[in-house]
């Protein structure tokens, strides 16, 4: 693309006075920041488009959400019936979430789609629910998920509630690519609601959602308070999850619930944190200070579009400690299950499913208790592929779900990510331990004691611009180069190319077909655990994914810190 001649293009059309043009105007001559902007459009993939928020082709504006917008009311035009089952579009805390959200609202209805538009901020799994209870065709959910503030992303989804696969978004990325960024037209959101165009969704659609999810709570006879409710601080990190978090835990009177003041406004600054990430335990600093002010045990937060949930526990020394994504998927696992098995209800044809850089943990807890454990490529909409699947079948059952990176769904009701039901399933669990006499943290002790321990960890690189795509494909294609038999002294068993479909045996040469679709990812099989290398689908990274296991602690964390040595300095030489 030429990058030159795109910008003077808008700056002939974009309004001089308006924000976005006042910003074409601030980089004339800055070739590098022109380039950044313009060298190429804002990707749309199956998790939609997500970038910076400015002026350009590169970046999140009203005219690549129009342009986006537009290519998927042209797809779904050619679909039967698709117009009148129409598309519910929902919004976080984001900064210009609900400004984008009533632009893709005006486009859709300017081109005669339905549209069943959320009257306040929302969530993901809130969306998703809605797809399916409305049953409308797709969604449209605007955020960045845990992005920084200056990120705004726009994910779509089908039917079934999951996001787009494969094939669906490479059809909607042609139609995309066919729209004029600056033909669209939008029709006024009033007009729209006016004409039966837009439906707002307000109180009713949410108790829908409360209700299917309080169907998934394992021990009702809890809400009795028949022992001492424990004490739980949750911070919103100023998003969407505030107040569904704070309806889902009064309605079930599991927990007396402290909210950190300073976080319960939303606010897409996201001003008391360097990113809205439950996954970084900075984000945890404020909630930690209140949860030893009420002494709770146990701290909740959730990302900006609720659909990640991190936690953290008070070790016996008073300190709090952050658990990861697996550990935390891991208890809720084998409670699902441990409590289900207990209440004989226990499906022997029940499914559980993981992605393939989420900890091997989980394959051993299902083994334990004789269910299935599916492995599937990184992103939920895989897992939401499988829920479909169990949908259609007369004996199968979708139990749980979850992802490394902070991502959990229990039940069917949702088809993606959801941080409201994993926050409630969770609190049920420490009131339920509780019980017992013990703590989640004396669980996850009891699970390492019988599996094995696992050490897990994701590095990411970040590589901008189109220097920073070529370093990273170099990168990849590096990877696939290399003829290592060992890593730090631990043998490779197989090397899985998942590009190529093929997994080789490297200590015969043998190759394997592997089951999954292609992808730009590379997965090696260690003696003592594995490792896997993809970029990022959503952000200008790198990711690499270390997971190792052994009978002890000490023998476990010997192995991991010289193998991710090993991996870190590879990484650091390309991308560092």
């Amino acid at each position: 693309m030429d990058f030159a001649r795109e910008y003077e293009r808008w700056l002939q059309v974009v309004e001089q006075d308006s924000e976005l043009g006042q910003e074409l105007q601030a980089i004339k001559g800055n070739e590098k920041e022109i380039e950044d902007r313009f060298f190429k459009s804002l990707d749309f993939g199956t998790a939609g488009l997500r970038g910076v928020m400015g002026a350009g082709l590169n970046r999140m504006n009203k005219y690549v959400v129009g342009q986006a917008t537009q290519g998927i009311a042209d797809f779904l035009s050619e679909i039967p019936d698709a117009c009148e089952r129409g598309v519910v579009i929902a919004f976080d805390s984001r900064n210009n979430s609900d400004f984008f959200a009533k632009r893709a609202a005006g486009v859709l209805a300017q081109n005669g789609i339905k549209v069943y538009l959320f009257e306040t901020l929302s969530t993901v799994p809130q969306l998703s629910f809605a797809i399916r209870h409305h049953n409308a065709i797709a969604g449209i959910m605007i955020t960045a998920s845990h992005n920084p503030s200056e990120y705004n992303g726009y994910k779509v989804y089908w039917e079934h509630g999951g996001q787009l696969d494969p094939v669906l978004s490479s059809a909607v990325t042609m139609k995309i690519n066919n729209v004029n960024i600056f033909d669209v037209l939008a029709m006024d959101i009033d007009t729209a609601v006016e004409k039966g165009l837009v439906t707002l969704l307000g109180k009713a659609i949410d108790d829908a959602y409360y209700a299917a999810t309080k169907t998934l709570l394992l021990h009702k006879e809890l809400i009795n308070f028949n022992f001492s409710p424990i004490d739980v601080v949750y911070t919103p990190l100023h998003g969407a999850g505030n107040v569904p978090v704070r309806e889902l835990l009064r309605q079930t009177g599991l927990c007396k619930l402290h909210i950190v003041k300073e976080q319960e406004q939303a606010d897409g600054n996201f001003p008391t944190v360097q990113t809205p990430n439950p996954e970084d335990f900075g984000a945890f600093s404020m909630a930690i200070d209140l949860a030893n002010e009420v002494k709770a045990d146990i701290i909740l937060a959730t990302d900006p579009d609720s659909d990640r949930l991190g936690i953290a526990l008070r070790e016996q020394s008073g300190e709090f400690r952050h658990l990861t994504g697996n550990q935390i998927g891991s208890l809720l696992l084998h409670y699902i299950l441990s409590s289900l098995k207990e209440k004989n209800a226990l499906n022997e044809h029940g499914i559980v499913a993981k992605s393939i850089v989420t900890t091997k943990l989980a394959n051993k807890i299902c083994e334990g208790f004789g269910i299935k454990c599916f492995e599937v490529l990184t992103g939920f909409r895989f897992i939401s592929e499988i829920i479909a699947e169990c949908d259609d079948s007369p004996v199968c059952e979708f139990i749980f779900g979850f992802e490394e990176s902070h991502g959990f769904l229990a039940g069917s009701y949702a088809r993606d990510k959801d941080a409201i039901c994993a926050a409630m399933l969770l609190v049920e669990a420490v009131a339920y331990y509780k019980t017992k006499g013990k703590t989640l943290l004396d669980v996850l002790n009891e699970l390492y004691e019988k599996y094995g321990y696992f050490i897990e960890v994701t590095k990411s690189y970040t590589a901008k611009g189109m220097d920073g795509m070529k370093r990273i494909s170099d990168t990849m294609q590096d990877l696939r180069n290399e003829k290592k038999t060992e890593i730090a002294g631990q043998k490779i068993i197989a090397i899985e190319d998942y590009k190529t479909g093929k997994s080789i045996n490297q200590q015969d040469d043998s190759e394997t077909d592997l089951s999954l679709p292609e992808s730009d990812v590379v997965r090696i099989i260690l003696e003592c655990g594995w490792l896997c290398v993809r970029p990022s689908g959503t952000e200008p990274k790198l990711k690499a994914y270390l997971g190792i296991n052994a009978k002890v602690k000490d023998e476990a964390q010997e192995l991991f810190d010289s193998v991710l040595r090993e991996l870190c300095g590879w990484l650091d030489a390309r991308l560092g």
